[in-house]
C-alpha cells in the first residue's frame, strides 16, 4: 500500500487542503480490495486512474463507483476492486465549494456525483485529462490549473466563515456554538445559519466530524482508546464509542485493531 500527499500552488492553499495518492498491488493471495471512505468535513474530488471500484451497499449490492466529487459527509460508503488499482484525490475545505462549483455548501451535503453529471461537458474533460497524464504530479498540475481558473471567476463572500472553518478544523478547540460564535462577533443562531451556508452542516455537526477524524489520525499509536478519546474533546468513552460507530460503521476497538476495512494507508 502506497498513501502520500502533494501541496497545491500557493494561490489553492486557502482552499485545497492537499492533493492525495493512494495506491496498491494486490498479491496473489488477495483477490479483492475494499475500500471504507468514513463520514468527513471535508470534500473530495476522487479519480480512479488504474481499475475501477464497485460500491457496495446493503440495499442494492453493487453499484457503479466511479470517479466523481464526494461532498462534506456524515456518512461512511465501501467500495470493492478486484484489479490493482491507483487513486488521484483533493481534498478541499467546504467553504471553497460555491467559490469552485458556484452552488451552496449547504446543497452538497452527503451528495457523491460524477463529474459527468455535476460538471457536464468541463467534468468530462477533466476526468480525460486526469486519467492520460503522465504521473501523479503532472495530475495536481492538471487539478490545479482548472480549480485556479475556476476560483479567479469568484470573490470570497464572508472571509469570518472561512476562518471560523479552518479553526474548528486546525486548532483543536472544542469549544461550544455559543463560544465560537462570540469570537466572531455573532448571535449564536447567526453563527449556526452562515456556518451552515459554508461548512454544509451546523457547527454542532460539524464539531463532531472534526473530532473523529482527530481520533482516527491516531490510527496505530500506542494510546490507549481512552486516552484518544479525552485528547480528542469527547465527554466519555460512551460519546466516543457512539461518535466512531455511527461515522465509521466499527466499535473503535475493532476500527484501531488494524483489522478494519481501508485503514492500512493511514499509516503507510
Amino acid at each position: 500500500m502506497r498513501y502520500f500527499t502533494i501541496q497545491p500552488p500557493a494561490e489553492l492553499k486557502p482552499y485545497v487542503r492537499f492533493y492525495w495518492v493512494l495506491e496498491h498491488e494486490l498479491g496473489p493471495d488477495q483477490s479483492s480490495y475494499i475500500y471504507r471512505s468514513v463520514a468527513d468535513g471535508c470534500t473530495e474530488m476522487i479519480f480512479h486512474y488504474r481499475s475501477a471500484f464497485d460500491e457496495l451497499t446493503d440495499k442494492t449490492g453493487q453499484n457503479a463507483g466511479p470517479s466523481g466529487i464526494q461532498f462534506q459527509t456524515t456518512q461512511y460508503r465501501r467500495f470493492i476492486t478486484s484489479e490493482s488499482f491507483g487513486i488521484f484525490g483533493a481534498y478541499i475545505y467546504p467553504f471553497a465549494v460555491p467559490y469552485f462549483f458556484k452552488i451552496s455548501s449547504s446543497e452538497t451535503s452527503n451528495l457523491a456525483l460524477d463529474f459527468d453529471t455535476f460538471l457536464n461537458q468541463p467534468g468530462r474533460e477533466l476526468e480525460e485529462q486526469i486519467m492520460i497524464a503522465a504521473d501523479n504530479h503532472k495530475r495536481a498540475e492538471i487539478l490545479s490549473a482548472f480549480l485556479t481558473a475556476r476560483l479567479r471567476q469568484n470573490v470570497l463572500k464572508d472571509e469570518r466563515m472561512a476562518i471560523a472553518i479552518k479553526d474548528v478544523i486546525h486548532n483543536k478547540q472544542y469549544r461550544t456554538v455559543t463560544q465560537l460564535a462570540d469570537a466572531y462577533n455573532l448571535s449564536a443562531r447567526q453563527f449556526d445559519r452562515k456556518f451552515k451556508e459554508y461548512a454544509g452542516f451546523s457547527p454542532k455537526t460539524y464539531m463532531r466530524l472534526v473530532r473523529l477524524q482527530d481520533a482516527l489520525r491516531q490510527y496505530n499509536t500506542d494510546k490507549t482508546l481512552t486516552q484518544i478519546a479525552m485528547e480528542c474533546g469527547y465527554y466519555d468513552q460512551s460519546h466516543f464509542i457512539h461518535d466512531v460507530k455511527e461515522f465509521t460503521g466499527y466499535h473503535p476497538g475493532f476500527y484501531f485493531s488494524g483489522k478494519a476495512e481501508g485503514t492500512e494507508y493511514r499509516n503507510t
